[in-house]
């Protein structure tokens, strides 16, 4: 690890120079995307600050001491942006995956495909029959989102008691790790396929299959690396201001400056905050006033337990992934990562890996010292796995994030309205999927954006397109 002087250094901007002295913390997504765009406009004086030893974040990948790599969730790449794409293009050239999606749900101990909605033909014939009713009740109504008060009211009201019983009510918990009526509504966006009802009961009847939602159908892939490869990547074009394994311990607000977790502090005049928003607000050393304080703890997430399985066999299936609703499982979904490329297994001819991911919360406890086991056991239990592929498990690995997704809470969007103004004002903006914590834009290209978007709107006065629910949402 870098020697680090105790002293505040490079507290004013190079002689000749103007340029303000940013401070960036967190090498993430949108912390490297920041760097890479101000490096690009050609800025120089600023400073990336990164706990671990690697860039990534939530977005990097981990290696077993077997030679897995395993990503921190089922990441796939596609995007909504040409900043991205082209990004991409530059940092990957041909050394990429693209892969046509194949996810599916696993009920009633069977895989139908994704949407669970438009592909109920596949149950039991009593359970189409209480989904469709459902539908056709629910939608008696005049579909109206506005009058919904949250999450758990939309999903009756739109989808009916049949698929809210036998999916979105149980899955949704799985993945949130909290009860939908805990949720608000309006970050479904493209994330959740509404009902057409003619759709739904013309693949019933006619019995065909309906496989094509979603706002990711083919997707990329690093060919090397994991999500993290993409990543790794970035790294060289940021590393003159970049320094690795330097956690911030709290940061003065009175003075402009974060201290270091070995006692040391790096003045700013900007600082972009890519860490959970809610511990920024605790780490504040100053005055922060009461009601900052109070909205920062309002602010739910909810935490993952992603577990990678090595198995020594040919791969079994050409699916990407898969969605778990049922309670036969701790997890809510499982990737065949070695689909999506074979250098992800130490030899694709004999090996192949599966990523599963079990989140936690209060509400939603789980057993760490077991969760490898009930992972296996529920693979087991879903036939990904048969109990005689036991003693082919070669590779069986624990990664641990206690922040892996910003929840949409009842409470979030008033907290945000109160804790962004009050940073931005004292030259602190925190932006990513935790620093900004809005779910609906923290995928890799919507954190990569609100990087790029933060310094064109400091170097620029852009617009954050992506931000501006800032100024227009309400409490």
């Amino acid at each position: 690890m870098e020697q680090i002087n105790t002293s505040a250094r490079n507290t004013t901007s190079p002689a000749g120079s103007d340029q303000p002295r940013i401070v960036i913390i967190g090498a993430g997504p949108t912390g490297l995307a920041a760097g890479y765009r101000l490096r690009e406009l050609g800025y120089r004086n600023f400073l990336m600050l990164e706990q671990r030893e690697k860039v990534g974040g939530l977005a990097a990948s981990e290696t077993s001491p077997n030679g897995f790599i395993y990503d921190i969730g089922g990441h796939v790449l596609f995007s909504h942006y040409e900043y991205f794409d082209k990004l991409f293009d530059k940092l990957l050239g041909d050394e990429y995956q693209l892969l046509l999606r194949e996810s599916w749900v696993w009920m009633c101990d069977r895989f139908l495909p994704y949407p669970f909605q438009n592909n109920i033909k596949y149950l039991p014939k009593e359970i189409v029959y209480e989904c469709l009713m459902g539908v056709i009740e629910a939608q008696k109504q005049e579909l109206d989102l506005t009058r919904f008060k949250n999450f758990e009211e939309l999903i009756y009201g739109v989808f009916g008691k049949g698929i809210a019983k036998h999916f979105m009510m149980p899955y949704n918990f799985k993945v949130w790790a909290h009860p939908p009526k805990m949720m608000n509504k309006e970050w479904i966006g493209e994330r959740v396929s509404v009902v057409d009802i003619a759709r739904v009961l013309g693949n019933v009847v006619l019995d065909r299959d309906d496989a094509g939602w979603g706002p990711n159908s083919t997707f990329k892939y690093p060919r090397h690396g994991g999500t993290g490869g993409l990543f790794d990547r970035m790294r060289p074009y940021v590393q003159e201001n970049l320094r690795l394994c330097t956690g911030v311990a709290s940061v003065d607000v009175a003075s402009k400056q974060v201290v270091l977790k070995d006692g040391s502090r790096e003045s700013y005049d900007i600082l972009l905050n890519t860490t959970p928003v809610d511990l920024l607000v605790k780490s504040i050393d100053g005055e922060v006033p009461d009601e900052v304080k109070c909205q920062a703890g309002r602010l739910r997430h909810s935490g993952s337990y992603i577990v990678g399985v090595g198995v020594e066999q040919p791969v079994p299936s050409k699916k990407c992934w898969m969605y778990f609703p049922e309670d036969n499982s701790p997890f809510y979904r499982v990737t065949y990562l070695s689909n999506y490329s074979p250098e992800v297994v130490p030899d694709a001819s004999r090996y192949y890996s599966l990523l599963a991911e079990v989140s936690h919360s209060e509400f939603k406890p789980v057993n760490r010292a077991t969760v490898v086991e009930d992972t296996i056991q529920g693979m087991i239990n879903t036939k990904l796995l048969e109990e005689s592929d036991r003693k082919d498990i070669v590779d069986a690995f624990l990664i641990e994030r206690d922040y892996t997704y910003p929840t949409p809470s009842l409470e979030r969007d008033c907290a945000l309205k109160v804790l962004h103004p009050w940073l931005e004002s004292r030259d602190i903006y925190s932006r990513g999927r935790f620093g900004a914590w809005r779910y609906e834009v923290g995928n890799m290209d919507h954190s990569v954006a609100q990087g790029v978007e933060w310094v064109n709107r400091i170097l620029q006065d852009d617009r954050e397109n992506e931000l501006t629910y800032l100024a227009k949402r309400g409490c």
